[in-house]
């Protein structure tokens, strides 16, 4: 192996596996839920954005589903 590479002239590409991970969606959340998770992702370290990610995973994996009774 050589002691130095020279990675100034390598191009760089993108992971072809990556557009299939994620999808970027626009969604509308409370206040309350947005700030909630922008201080939790202080405390922990996380961006807010994978901490809804990470949650919403979460209930997927154990079926939770909201609780849909509304105000009469």
């Amino acid at each position: 192996m050589r002691k130095h590479y020279d990675f100034d002239k390598m191009k760089g590409r993108r992971n072809p596996h990556t557009a299939k991970l994620k999808k970027q969606i626009t969604i509308r959340l409370g206040v309350d839920v947005l700030d909630y998770f922008k201080e939790l992702s202080e405390e922990v370290g996380i961006p807010y954005q994978n901490l809804i990610n990470l949650y919403l995973r979460d209930c997927v994996a154990s079926g939770r589903k909201p609780s849909l009774k509304w105000a009469s």
